[in-house]
């Protein structure tokens, strides 16, 4: 008879959701028409095969067919199984985020490491973008919350999602699976194992999805021709070898690659501001989304706007080795494990920069927008153990280069466009000015070489500073390169002081230089009308007086800088972090286990890959420091009712110190270091193996409080950033929702000695949080719930089995990442009060948009084995 289905296992601090089950004595069980039992669950969260239940870590373990009945393919569908877990992607799949217990790492910038950090067969991967694909077959996941400072390659600060992918059987095996879809989904993998000798086995998968876009697409000027966005068209191989070549050696050797050609992501508007009939008038039809009445929130669409294209291709390969030798008892009777990798993963991105119909800025897709992460990784470990000591030495090394190249096309409605806003922005500062939209006519479609911005103004050419205007085409062009090498010496003991009482110690000092070389520079002459109105700043001051600066600032903005043009950049730094954990445990009982620990993680400093200004001059340095967080929890992990129960709680609190936000300003992201944010709270999980054969039920929850400290303008490296920044001290952090809770019902049982049926309803409840790194009140996401549904039948000996799927059942609406709409409005206005500067609702003028979630999609899916 079939072993029960589904059962994940989330441990977190102690809460085991669902229990991927294969075990001898839940067989046994079932053999004899008993209740299901909780049996050993084993992960590897230390580096080790261990018990579950006797780690004390908060780990979520996820089986192979608990993430196939979830219809988890790839990083983000795993936040229907796991509490406390955000998953989110913004312009691209490139830019893919994870979050753990309200924490991670925010926006674009390849120059900031992941918080939360993917290990794939034990490499380390820089970014999360890679998890973001078809990861093939899968043999479990391991999610590990908090932060990762001793094993696991790079210190991740919030915590590591460790992925273990199908190894080679020396049993010869086929799976192929076909899908169909809503959307035009289609999609067919397969994969053939077996013997090549007695002692090489092999392993061979690919995979090929398509599916058509969820968005629907306003073209407005063109000339982009497709009319909708998010589709989805991927591919994947992924090669392996196991040699065994004796009792004490194991070589796995995986290579893989995959690729992705697609459009993706554009976002439309949540709130359309009062710039809106300046982009309407300039495009051919609607340009982007009517404002609601007094400039509200707009009812949820899934129609966007955008003339350019938003085509993606990504790429990713590498390959791997893993090679285990059980050394003699002579020389300890330990174990050495080397895992070696090298990995490349590019991107070329195109984008539609200003999210509306009217041509004002774009990037192609040609090579000239996206960027590349290629790094070589070599581990070493020496493990081993005693009657009283489980003892881990080892050694890691990492070498990564990023290279990113960044360009911006002026389309020829922004000089039009940008006139319209200075003369909207003056006549709010100087009424007795001669100017309305309406009347502007200096920068016009139909006349791209303007007569002049003082004409404009009516007081003749004495003030000129709008020069030719921007020439349409390309604007600039940046090239960085950076350079990193990192080492770090690593242990992680487990001393067993008696039968139920353990202390764990790891520590790990790692050293990480880093170097930056780029080059910044404006094309087609453009920095030319900034230079212009610098040169006649007395003159238009004469005019304008207080609204001098602003109208400096929208001739000067980073990718019409004229201080930008030639500019070479070349940095270096380095440092070190000591970090590790200490732990202790007691068993009260066989069934119940409690702990104690306190970890330092540590994140690395980098630097922020892109044009940064302070007022209209450019920042001298583009470094931002490491981060580091403390972190205590305390858990019991208990087992009841005959095994039939699991039920554990953590609580958590922890303090990153110098957290870096990466945040979007409407021109520029700017990575900033907080001084401070807190995250504290309580994680729980149960499952249950009801009396009914094949029933169970499992759920988690966890509950946040995650928040920055106070801090003002002089806390922070470049004060002026704190206007944008001013909603932040003392408040909730974005993408940290106070409560999130799992809840699923999973069946499976024979019918008859031939016939095999089962059903899974799984859901996750995240309460309200902000989507936006500057908490906006206008990117709110409220509560909501998401569903997903599957119910199979097939073969008792699991030969064919066939699936009815649902993802987002109830076909909830809700926002991935809102953000500010490039050159649309301001939302923070000089509201100061003695005590700060402060957002203003009233004087809000900016228009928001949003990446959304996915709709509810269907299907169909067979599988059949042999």
């Amino acid at each position: 008879m079939r072993l029960t289905n589904l059962l994940r296992t989330t441990a977190s601090a102690a809460v085991v959701s669902a229990v991927a089950f294969g075990f001898a004595g839940a067989a046994a069980a079932q053999d004899q028409q008993g209740p299901t039992t909780i049996d050993d669950i084993i992960v590897t969260a230390q580096k080790r095969e261990q018990n579950l239940q006797d780690v004390p870590i908060v780990v979520t373990t996820l089986s192979q067919e608990t993430l196939q009945d979830a219809g988890v393919r790839d990083i983000k569908d795993l936040q229907i199984l796991t509490p406390g877990l955000t998953v989110t992607s913004t312009s691209s799949e490139a830019s893919t985020t994870a979050r753990i217990r309200g924490v991670g790492t925010v926006g674009d910038n390849p120059g900031l490491e992941s918080s939360v950090g993917v290990v794939i067969d034990g490499v380390y991967r820089s970014r999360n973008s890679v998890g973001f694909g078809d990861l093939g077959e899968l043999q479990r996941i391991e999610v590990l919350k908090g932060p990762q400072g001793t094993l696991f390659g790079k210190n991740t600060s919030a915590g590591v999602i460790n992925i273990i992918t199908e190894a080679p059987s020396f049993t010869p095996s086929f799976n192929g699976e076909l899908t169909v879809g809503n959307y035009g989904a289609m999609a067919a993998s397969g994969s053939v194992s077996g013997p090549i000798s007695d002692t090489l086995a092999f392993r061979l998968y690919a995979g090929r999805r398509l599916r058509d876009g969820f968005m629907n697409i306003d073209t407005g000027d063109g000339p982009r021709t497709e009319t909708d966005d998010n589709n989805q068209d991927f591919g994947t191989v992924r090669g392996q070898l196991l040699w065994l070549p004796n009792d004490n050696t194991s070589v796995r050797f995986i290579a893989d690659y995959s690729s992705r050609d697609e459009y993706c992501c554009v976002g439309t508007q949540i709130r359309t501001g009062p710039t809106y009939p300046f982009v309407d008038g300039l495009s051919n039809g609607t340009g982007q989304r009517p404002p609601a009445p007094g400039f509200g929130p707009l009812p949820f669409s899934r129609t966007a706007f955008a003339n350019r294209s938003s085509g993606q291709e990504v790429e990713d390969k590498g390959w791997s080795v893993e090679a285990n030798f059980d050394l003699p008892s002579f020389l300890g009777g330990s174990t050495l494990t080397s895992v070696s990798s090298w990995r490349k993963w590019t991107s070329s991105l195109g984008q539609d920069i200003d999210f509306t119909g009217a041509d004002i800025a774009y990037r192609v897709q040609d090579g000239d927008y996206g960027y590349e992460v290629e790094n070589a990784t070599q581990e070493f470990r020496l493990a081993g153990a005693t009657d009283s000591l489980d003892w881990l030495v080892g050694a890691f090394v990492t070498q990564e280069d990023i290279y990113r190249t960044d360009s911006w096309y002026f389309g020829p409605d922004y000089t039009p466009f940008l006139s319209f806003l200075l003369s909207a922005r003056l006549n709010a500062a100087n009424p007795a000015l001669p100017i309305s939209p309406s009347t502007i006519g200096c920068y016009t479609r139909a006349a791209q070489t303007p007569v002049g911005f003082g004409t404009c103004l009516g007081s003749g050419g004495a003030v000129n500073g709008g020069g030719p205007g921007f020439t349409v085409g390309q604007g600039f062009e940046d090239k960085y390169d950076q350079g990193s090498t990192s080492f770090a010496l690593f242990t992680n003991d487990t001393w067993h002081v008696t039968d139920a009482f353990d202390v764990t110690v790891g520590l790990r000092y790692t050293m990480d230089e880093k170097t930056l070389r780029g080059t910044q520079r404006n094309t087609n002459g453009n920095g030319a009308t900034c230079a212009a109105a610098l040169g006649n700043a007395g003159a238009i001051g004469a005019v304008l007086g207080a609204a001098t600066p602003t109208i400096l600032g929208n001739f000067c903005l980073p990718w019409a800088n004229a201080a930008f043009n030639n500019r070479n950049i070349n940095e270096q730094f380095d440092d070190s972090e000591l970090s590790g954990t200490v732990k202790a445990s007691y068993r009260l009982n066989p069934s119940i286990l409690t702990y104690v620990s306190y970890a330092r993680g540590y994140k690395s400093f980098g630097y922020n890959l892109d044009r940064v200004q302070s007022g209209i001059t450019p920042t001298a340095s583009l470094l931002f420091p490491s981060e580091v967080v403390d972190s205590y929890e305390a858990g019991v992990k208990m087992t009841l009712l005959d095994r039939t129960l699991l039920l554990n709680a953590t609580y958590f609190d922890q303090t990153f110190e110098d957290f870096q936000l990466n945040t979007f300003l409407g021109t520029a992201f700017v990575v900033e270091s907080i001084p401070e944010l807190t995250s504290r709270g309580v994680d729980a999980d149960f499952l249950w193996f009801s009396p009914v054969e094949g029933l169970s039920f499992q759920g988690g929850v966890t509950y946040t409080k995650a928040e920055y400290g106070d801090f003002t303008a002089a806390d922070l490296a470049n004060p002026g950033n704190f206007p944008q920044l001013s909603l932040l001290p003392g408040a909730t952090a974005s993408f940290a929702p106070e409560w999130s809770g799992t809840l699923s019902i999973n069946f499976d049982r024979n019918i008859g000695d031939d016939v095999r049926v089962g059903f899974s309803l799984a859901g996750k409840y995240m309460s309200d949080y902000n989507t936006g790194s500057d908490l906006i009140p206008y990117k709110q996401q409220d509560a909501f719930t998401t569903l997903n549904g599957r119910f199979m039948v097939g073969s008792a000996d699991e030969r064919w089995t066939a699936e009815f799927w649902v993802q987002n059942l109830t076909d909830e609406e809700y926002i991935q990442v809102a953000y500010n709409a490039p050159l649309q409005g301001s939302a923070f206005q000089t509201t100061v009060q003695p005590n700060g500067t402060y957002y203003n609702p009233a004087l809000d003028t900016q228009t928001y948009d949003a990446f959304l979630g996915a709709p509810r999609t269907y299907g169909a899916t067979l599988r059949f084995k042999y």
